[in-house]
């Protein structure tokens, strides 16, 4: 492949180090997909340039101006400390005429509100857990429609925050108590799904036009909190190191599926992806009930890839090792640039 000049967008606190020696596993996490990115990218012979920002755009025109990248590979998931401000950055990208990695900001839009992505979902006729949302300063009263356990979660948030076992509530008591919950201490709208009892599964896409459904993968739950526990991706089980390794939390191949299911998953992963107008690469994560229903519980429009998470590890499992894995998605970027792709 080619060399390029890529700048690297993140997070001002992920601008990782040029070694991870001497750092705990602790710290190396706040920071791993970042290090993998970058360190990877150097080793394949592109120049990189990691830029860390936050609230001023300005640097990032500065750094267009001055140091040319031919793409910049966009790992910046906030603005302004803000979820919902990630399209605008692939917006700004756009009216720079810069191509970028990951996806447009339509698909963005459209990913980013379970209830908006469900609703578009179903109307493909893939099923999807029945929900009702609960905005800011609204009385909560769920509609009779919608059956008790029902699971809580923030409308527009991702990586499991302010997910818990405390999440899942049978009553409406609970059900008013952790919509209160997410309102104050997430600061967003609330959504609370039926809660499907099941396996958890991701299926990865890569591609634009031509598209690439990695296998079907599985987070595992190990020990999880005894028979009472309800398996599911807490905030805890997503991002507490430790906990992982105590209780014996891990993703891997999806075992025990029929071919023909693990085949009707993935073509479910494909149409979700069009549905959405998503591109570059996404993680699609659904509930596999009981009696074998995959349901389609959210869309993650360039998900975490450092080397030890499931996209990553699901490629490589696909024969896309790492480091062909990112030189895939920078390919992607500058050839939906090329084809003057746009869907802002």
């Amino acid at each position: 492949m080619k060399h390029f000049r890529i700048l690297v967008l993140m997070h001002p606190d992920c601008v990782p180090p040029d070694s991870s020696d001497g750092y705990s596993a602790r710290e190396i996490n706040e920071w791993k997909t970042e290090y993998d990115v970058v360190s990877t990218l150097r080793a394949a012979g592109h120049e990189v340039r990691p830029l860390g920002v936050q609230e001023e755009i300005k640097p990032v025109r500065d750094e267009i101006e001055g140091f040319k990248p031919h793409v910049v590979f966009t790992l910046l998931e906030e603005f302004h400390y803000d979820v919902v401000y990630d399209q605008h950055i692939a917006s700004y990208l756009e009216l720079m005429k810069i191509p970028y990695t990951g996806c447009n900001p339509r698909g963005l839009i459209l990913a980013r509100g379970k209830d908006l992505s469900k609703t578009l979902v179903h109307h493909r006729r893939i099923p999807v857990p029945a929900f009702a949302v609960f905005p800011m300063r609204r009385k909560v009263k769920r509609p009779p429609r919608l059956a008790l356990p029902l699971i809580v979660k923030s409308l527009s948030s991702d990586g499991s925050l302010g997910i818990s076992q405390a999440s899942i509530v049978d009553t409406d008591e609970k059900l008013a108590e952790r919509v209160a919950f997410i309102h104050e201490r997430i600061g967003t709208a609330a959504i609370a799904e039926q809660f499907i009892e099941g396996r958890e599964l991701y299926v990865g896409v890569i591609g634009n036009n031509r598209l690439r459904v990695l296998p079907v993968w599985e987070l595992k739950f190990g020990s999880m909190g005894g028979p009472a526990a309800r398996q599911i991706a807490t905030e805890k089980v997503k991002h507490d190191t430790s906990y992982q390794e105590r209780i014996g939390i891990a993703d891997g191949p999806a075992e025990d599926l029929t071919p023909e299911l693990s085949a009707h998953i993935q073509r479910l992963a494909k149409r979700i992806y069009r549905t959405l107008g998503l591109d570059g690469y996404a993680r699609i994560d659904f509930r596999l009930s009981t009696n074998g229903v995959p349901y389609f519980i959210e869309a993650n429009p360039n998900p975490e890839i450092a080397k030890s998470q499931e996209f990553a590890t699901a490629a490589g499992h696909d024969g896309l090792d790492y480091p062909v894995l990112l030189n895939r998605i920078v390919a992607l970027g500058i050839s939906r640039a090329k084809a003057g792709v746009s869907l802002g």
